[in-house]
């Protein structure tokens, strides 16, 4: 990977451009990822996060195109460091849910993400739960000034890589994702995880 987390901190732009992204390698998450679908996924995953003291969190919705149309998130992303899981977030699905609290309320395992706290507060909407050490990467990239705090803009300038971007407006309710949505979803959280590990680095976390 093209890390810039040695790049001095008074090095660091504050802004890219369209122009200085599109001139970056693409990257993908390449690693092993699980679509959590029976007990012993859920088995599986539980004792993954047991397991891990950072953990990458992200959502997927599926997109509304009607004015006073909104959805639920339908996809939440958990990357550890060995691989990334993929929850389906349906109504009555309590197991899939306990899974999620007990990793969301556990305060051993810093939840990190960009924009995670608009992302729980509509997570809450599909169960109960009271976070514990979530990180926001927005927040701490805006403390020290940086200009774009977007997930691919933050990529672009702390890990020197372009995230794509075409599966964002896709249907995430369908039943069976595509590859391309897998991939998707996975890179996001991934590299959530692996912006905090810049950001810890260099010195931006509390």
């Amino acid at each position: 990977m093209d890390s810039r987390a040695d790049v001095p901190l008074k090095d660091i732009l504050k802004t890219i451009s369209r122009d200085q992204l599109a001139q970056l390698t693409v990257r993908r998450y390449e690693g092993s990822v699980c679509l959590v679908a029976t007990p012993h996924d859920l088995d599986q995953a539980r004792r993954a996060f047991r397991r891990e003291h950072i953990v990458g969190v992200d959502t997927e919705t599926r997109p509304a195109f009607r004015v006073g149309e909104s959805h639920l998130p339908s996809l939440m992303q958990v990357a550890t460091s060995r691989a990334v899981y993929l929850f389906h977030l349906k109504h009555k699905d309590q197991d899939c849910a306990d899974t999620l609290t007990e990793l969301l309320e556990n305060p051993a395992v810093a939840k990190v993400g960009i924009g995670l706290m608009h992302d729980f507060s509509k997570l809450k909407l599909r169960f109960p739960f009271e976070e514990k050490n979530a990180v926001d990467l927005t927040t701490a990239a805006r403390k020290h000034g940086m200009e774009q705090t977007g997930v691919r803009n933050l990529a672009g300038i702390f890990l020197g890589f372009r995230v794509p971007k075409g599966q964002s407006t896709s249907n995430w309710g369908r039943a069976e994702l595509t590859q391309n949505q897998i991939i998707y979803a996975a890179t996001d959280a991934w590299v959530c995880r692996e912006l905090y590990l810049c950001f810890q680095k260099k010195g931006f976390l509390e």
